[in-house]
This record gives structure tokens, C-alpha cells and sequence, in this order.
């Protein structure tokens, strides 16, 4: 219904309510009770939800001079502890991201502000990622909203997929495994193809019949095994 009906109809109901009561009630109470509610009714629709100035420049100023400045606060080390990939990895993935996808190049919105940053939303995609977080708990520090959050991470992992699907997400052919071969033995490790990794993802959504399948003795939610073979060439 549109603003100009939702008028009319409350322009009709009260001149209703106003003759049906205007004959039993005192005329100045009865007036003086319509107006305050017609205040009332007023500054009820005119609320609109509290928008939060999360003056996102700063947190992008913040995170580039900690981590992506000619001479950033912490070291590669810390770098790659804290986001569990290199630091020139992680500006390859953001910059191929934003060739690929506008949306994770910096834009003005809609109000003339500079919008966040490439940085700023593979920063927090790839922090829920690596540590399983909640999707505000970077909120304070990178200033991107819960909603933002998880519309980072969709494209982040959508684009990933997309970009380097054909060079590292693929199985390998003879010359990856006679590669990979000589590789493993190199290290003293004959036969070995990769290192293989696997963590435990909680299943939200599972079956209530196979629950007891996917649940560990210490671990009380039913899980998913994920496992994934890689090369030591990809962490370099």
C-alpha cells in the first residue's frame, strides 16, 4: 500500500471515530484526546532505524599502515600468522578479485562516500575463513557491517572459485604427478604426491538420523570432515 492511501484511509478513520463519539463525549476532551493520538500515531511512522557512523576511511587507514604500508607496524611473520597466508598472496588474490569483480574495487555510494575498500572486505572474508569468526567480530577493527560481512564472504569465496579454479583447484595431469613426485622425494619423501589437511566443519543443518555418525567424543555438534591435498608449491 503506498503512502498516499495509507493517508486516506487514516484521514477517513478518524473523521469517522470523530461523529460517532462527537454526540456522548465532552467536545474539547474528545478533540484534545484525537489530537494525541494523531501525534502519536504521527511520530510512530516517521521512526527509521538508527544508522551507525562506522567511519569505515578510518578503518582503512588503520589496516593499511598495520599491515600493507611500505612500512607496516607488523612483520611478514606476524602477517602470515594472523591471516594464514603470505603477505604477496594476499595482495595477488585482492587485486585479481578486483579485475574480475567491481565489487571489490573501491567505489562512492549512494551519499558521495568513498565505500570500503578491496582490502577491507577480503580482509574480513578471509578472517572468517581462517578462524571460523562470527560475522561481526571484525566490525570494531575493519568497520564493516554483519550484512556486509557475509555479502564479502559469498563473492570472495564465488570469485575464488572462479578466477583460480583452473590453475589450483583441479586434478593433477602426468606432468603435475611426475612434478609432484620428484618434488616429495627431493625432501626425502619418495611416492608422496601432497601434504594432506583436514579440518572439522560444524554441520548446522544435518539429518536428526545421522547425527550420531558426525559427532566426535569431544565435540558435542555433528561435524563434517573436510580434507584437502595440496602441493607445497601453492604455500609459497
Amino acid at each position: 500500500m503506498d503512502s498516499n492511501n495509507s493517508n486516506n484511509l487514516d484521514k477517513l478513520f478518524w473523521e469517522v471515530i470523530e461523529e460517532e463519539l462527537m454526540d456522548n463525549t465532552d467536545e474539547e476532551l474528545l478533540l484534545s484526546m484525537l489530537e494525541k493520538e494523531r501525534q502519536s500515531g504521527s511520530s510512530s511512522r516517521r521512526k527509521r532505524r538508527s544508522l551507525i557512523d562506522q567511519n569505515r576511511e578510518e578503518g582503512n587507514i588503520r589496516l593499511f599502515n598495520n599491515y600493507f604500508s611500505e612500512n607496516p607496524v607488523y612483520t611478514d611473520p606476524q602477517f602470515r600468522r594472523r591471516f594464514r597466508v603470505h603477505r604477496h598472496l594476499f595482495l595477488r588474490i585482492v587485486e585479481t578479485l578486483g579485475n574480475h569483480d567491481e565489487y571489490f574495487q573501491m567505489r562512492v555510494d549512494a551519499t558521495g562516500k568513498m565505500g570500503l575498500s578491496p582490502l577491507q572486505k577480503c580482509t574480513s572474508a578471509i578472517s572468517m575463513l581462517a578462524y571460523g569468526s562470527s560475522t561481526d567480530i571484525v566490525d570494531e577493527y575493519v568497520r564493516i557491517g554483519e550484512s556486509t560481512t557475509i555479502e564479502c564472504l559469498e563473492r570472495f569465496v564465488r570469485g575464488v572459485n572462479e578466477v583460480f579454479r583452473a590453475e589450483y583447484l583441479k586434478r593433477p595431469n602426468n606432468n603435475d604427478v611426475e612434478h609432484l613426485l620428484q618434488m616429495g622425494e627431493s625432501h626425502g619423501f619418495p611416492g608422496m604426491l601432497g601434504s594432506i589437511n583436514c579440518m572439522h566443519w560444524e554441520w548446522k543443518n544435518y539429518h536428526i538420523a545421522w547425527k550420531g555418525q558426525f559427532c566426535r567424543g569431544d565435540h558435542g555438534k555433528p561435524t563434517i570432515m573436510l580434507e584437502a591435498v595440496a602441493s607445497q608449491d601453492l604455500w609459497i
